[in-house]
């Protein structure tokens, strides 16, 4: 999931969010169990024809979220050229591209406090036990949040490199990135601690 909620109003925006996860566990589990190529491009092809639906605008932002993968596409395929295994290489991208897009659908279509709320359900049995649940909830919804911040600023250090240089970025913006990534998970942290870490997140 690597998108936040989009403003842009669709019908899915109205679905349970619960009934939006489940289908998509029951949906990643037929990707993975199934290795015909040609059901995989008929999956992914479906899935680009949601994301459509709602328009131009909706189509192009959710799109841009998932490109990120192309590093793993790129390993993938190259590994997979390398042992000649050319078919099972392209499926196995084709349902990496599709799983991950239909998990950004979700988390476009769904509000976070929502899958929070979700997240709080299934984990009930657990405080029966008396663990404490909110650091998980707590997790989830910061992986949701920063990840698109996270993606943002990658592409705003990749453009001032460009700005500076004509050759390209590439490893060379790690290390910044690196830093911008740690500075960030220190504000978090200390903004956790000035609220009272995870022990006061129900009374907020």
């Amino acid at each position: 999931m690597i998108s936040l909620s989009s403003p842009i109003e669709t019908r899915a925006h109205n679905w349970s969010a619960g009934l939006k996860l489940g289908a998509l566990c029951l949906a990643t589990l037929v990707l993975f169990y199934v290795d015909n190529l040609i059901f995989h491009g008929l999956f992914l092809a479906s899935v680009l024809v949601l994301y459509a639906l709602p328009g131009k605008a909706f189509f192009t932002s959710g799109l841009r979220y998932i490109t990120v993968v192309w590093p793993f596409i790129l390993v993938v395929g190259l590994w997979h050229i390398w042992t000649q295994e050319i078919t099972l290489g392209v499926t196995i991208i084709i349902r990496l591209v599709s799983a991950i897009a239909l998990a950004n659908l979700v988390t476009m279509t769904t509000l976070l406090s929502d899958m929070i709320d979700v997240v709080r359900y299934l984990a009930r049995p657990f405080q029966r036990l008396g663990l404490n649940t909110r650091a998980l909830e707590l997790a989830i919804a910061l992986v949701i949040r920063m990840t698109p911040v996270l993606l943002t600023k990658g592409q705003n250090l990749s453009w001032a490199w460009k700005a500076r240089s004509n050759r390209r970025s590439g490893w060379r913006i790690i290390l910044p990135f690196t830093v911008v990534a740690l500075d960030d998970a220190d504000h978090v942290a200390e903004a956790l601690r000035a609220r009272g870490g995870t022990m006061d997140l129900e009374k907020d």
